[in-house]
């Protein structure tokens, strides 16, 4: 591992998944810390800055969904990816609620992370160095949390589900779950809709 290694943190209590994770992003040239409770990781998380985190939903001690919460509150920039079996589908929108960047369904293809990865955090990268602003004077704006303006952003260019999750680094199925908040949020009918409400800002001025 390299200096400027880019570090995963893999917190799961189930040891087969660690290791098989550890040894996939090992090979790739990723720097890993592995934790068995989300305890330990908030402890470790304090003191060292991780550039990805794959999670577990389902955890000893706190959840997944708790350890979110925890990481929202302070402010956490680096993209978690949340591990969840098929049955998990709710709980897993309700991680891309509190913050998850995307969620990684089991059985999953190691190589098939590895990119998935790769992509967010050359996207958290790429929009820290440029963040694209958006007006935000439309009306419902302020209810709308970041990764929703970014997916907004890219609704209303024009782009598909699949076009914005590659931009974004995040599937076209979490694309599909922050499309349906926001347009609960902003009361849109379709995306013709979002369009319009986007273009009135300014307009009650």
């Amino acid at each position: 591992m390299s200096a400027n290694a880019q570090v995963i943190h893999i917190v799961d209590d189930d040891p087969a998944i660690r290791d098989a994770l550890s040894v996939v992003f090992d090979m790739e040239g990723f720097g890993v810390d592995t934790f068995e409770t989300g305890d330990a990781f908030l402890g470790a998380v304090g003191t060292t800055a991780p550039d990805c985190v794959i999670l577990d939903v389902h955890m000893p001690g706190q959840s997944g969904i708790e350890i979110l919460r925890r990481l929202h509150k302070d402010g956490f920039q680096a993209p978690v990816f949340v591990i969840s079996g098929q049955g998990d589908i709710p709980m897993a929108v309700e991680a891309i609620k509190q913050g998850a960047h995307d969620f990684i369904e089991k059985p999953f293809d190691a190589d098939t992370v590895v990119t998935r990865v790769r992509d967010a955090i050359d996207a958290a990268k790429k929009a820290a160095d440029e963040p694209a602003p958006m007006a935000d004077d439309f009306p419902g704006a302020d209810t709308l949390t970041p990764r929703e303006r970014e997916v907004l952003r890219e609704i209303t260019a024009g782009a598909s589900n699949k076009e914005a999750g590659r931009a974004l680094g995040i599937s076209p199925r979490t694309i599909e779950v922050h499309r349906a908040r926001i347009m609960e949020k902003l009361g849109a009918r379709n995306a013709a809709d979002l369009v319009r409400i986007v273009l009135t800002r300014g307009a009650h001025d």
